[in-house]
């Protein structure tokens, strides 16, 4: 199946560049943005909609579900209707569904339209990456990841901030109106800068592939999402889900493998550099969401910092990471991308070092000097992998490259938020039975400290609450141990990887 609609002329002719890469930028940070920014706002729709904890969940993970379902067939679906209608209209119906759920008056509205939101910004994120792949020449193409990678990775980190301050100042309906004037400029910009696109109207739709892959991939977001709080595989629920999960993703492998046009060609596997690209995108997504879940409760729950300040400690993060953006932009087209990678992961092991052993009494100098370690890191591993991993990949593959790129960062992410999640809770539990083993009303020393009698009641639940709290402090080390195995290993996956040719030691040019 060759690219059918000649989507964007490439090399330095390409007119209005600058205005197309700003309308890309801001369709990647919308998505990426409303993964998070809703989060804060959930107990406020909570009790707008009289609904549970478990109810109102449902209102980040129809979001989720359905952007990670609708991801894979974004290359298909820009060869058959054309990037540029393909585009404008997913911004445009992203819009519309923003403002459908601001405007919900009841659970069963709000879950469908998120899910419809979900739906329309699947897209966005692989279009807006493959279109910048496509307006570039090689020798920028860093640059263009870079510019690109900011909205990927400070939208998350904003989202949290953002609905806070919105929620709190003006009202929870504000989270989704906020997308329509960005939305609007997004697609004017596009309709009126971006070259014209066509598609193939013959071009066949495998149902089955897709079916089965969204059966797959549904299935383990759900089970990702409720294994938690259903005890995992002591719930009929997560069994069931697990067995379509593994079934869904097994059919469809085989049915890629032997379909004539299958959703997914296997061609795109065969390139070295795509391929352990997609891994450790696949790694490094488990890092970027895990890492920020772990974050946050800890300094809250164990450092007691209000949320407000949390906030505040958490942002150097977000600074790091946009000056390691910038910088690899800059230098993945003037040195070999992969030591900029290999740095970057060793930064990421060395901020997960430190923090293993963070107690609640670590200062905040510290936590800002690791956690900005770890921003950097990403950083650096981000935009230089991008070169990498499309640097031998054929243009006709481009959009749907970009579209498995964010469905493996999407997938990664859930597994490493529940897999951080359970391990963090089950670990608390086992220190806590570690560590109260010694504590007993047979143990004088507890007992020669009053308030911390054992044999009282008031003194047993203060000794429960100290424990629980060592318990904690020793389950997120754990934790942080975890993250530095996920990532150490993806340091192999760069032995694979070829240099990009052609685009070392060339300068950077301004955009036009």
């Amino acid at each position: 199946m060759a690219e059918s609609d000649h989507q964007t002329p490439m090399g330095d002719d390409v007119p209005h560049r600058a205005m197309i890469t700003i309308c890309a930028i801001g369709a990647t940070l919308l998505q990426s943005l409303d993964q998070t920014i809703a989060n804060v706002a959930l107990p406020y729709m909570q009790g707008s909609f009289s609904a549970s904890y478990d109810e109102i969940t449902w209102v980040l993970t129809s979001y989720i579900t359905a952007a990670a379902i609708l991801t894979a067939p974004v290359g298909w679906m820009a060869q058959r209707f054309g990037r540029k209608p393909l585009y404008v209209g997913c911004i445009i119906g992203f819009t519309i569904a923003s403002m459908l759920c601001g405007a919900a008056q009841s659970l069963a509205q709000i879950v469908g339209f998120r899910l419809l939101q979900g739906m329309f910004s699947a897209a966005l994120v692989p279009l807006s990456q493959a279109t910048l792949l496509d307006i570039y020449p090689p020798a920028r193409r860093g640059f263009a990841m870079a510019v690109w990678g900011m909205g990927v990775m400070i939208g998350p980190i904003m989202g949290p901030t953002l609905g806070g301050f919105l929620t709190e100042n003006y009202n929870w309906r504000f989270v989704f109106y906020i997308n329509l004037p960005f939305g609007v400029l997004a697609t004017i910009g596009l309709i009126v800068f971006m070259p014209r696109t066509m598609g193939l109207n013959r071009l066949r739709f495998d149902w089955f592939g897709f079916t089965v892959l969204s059966v797959g991939v549904a299935s383990l977001q759900l089970m990702l999402d409720r294994g938690q709080t259903l005890d995992w595989f002591h719930s009929t629920e997560i069994i069931v889900e697990c067995v379509l999960a593994g079934l869904g993703i097994y059919l469809f492998l085989v049915h890629m493998m032997s379909a004539r046009q299958p959703l997914i060609r296997p061609a795109i596997f065969r390139d070295m550099n795509f391929s352990s690209g997609l891994a450790l995108m696949f790694a490094m997504g488990t890092l970027l969401v895990s890492s920020l879940a772990l974050m946050a409760p800890w300094l809250q729950t164990l450092s007691d910092y209000p949320v407000q300040t949390a906030g505040l400690v958490m942002a150097p993060r977000g600074l790091g990471n946009l000056a390691a953006i910038m910088f690899a932009g800059r230098m993945s087209t003037r040195m070999d991308p992969r030591l900029l990678v290999g740095v970057g992961l060793l930064l990421i092991c060395s901020s997960f070092w430190m923090m293993t052993g963070w107690t609640p009494d670590v200062s905040e100098t510290d936590i800002i000097i690791a956690i900005m370690i770890q921003g950097a890191g990403m950083g650096l591993v981000f935009t230089p992998l991008q070169v990498l991993a499309f640097a031998t990949l054929p243009a006709a593959m481009r959009t749907e490259g970009a579209s498995l790129f964010s469905l493996v960062r999407n997938i990664g992410a859930a597994i490493g938020v529940s897999v951080t999640s359970m391990m963090l809770a089950r670990n608390t539990q086992i220190m806590h039975e570690v560590i109260g083993g010694s504590v007993t009303p047979f143990n004088r020393a507890l007992a020669a400290i009053g308030i911390y009698d054992p044999a009282t009641q008031h003194g047993a639940a203060l000794l429960d609450k100290v424990v629980n709290h060592q318990a904690q402090i020793i389950a997120y080390s754990n934790d942080y141990m975890l993250l530095i195995y996920t990532t150490l290993p993806a340091l192999l996956l760069l032995l694979m990887m070829r240099r990009p040719k052609g685009i070392i030691a060339v300068k950077a040019e301004p955009m036009e």
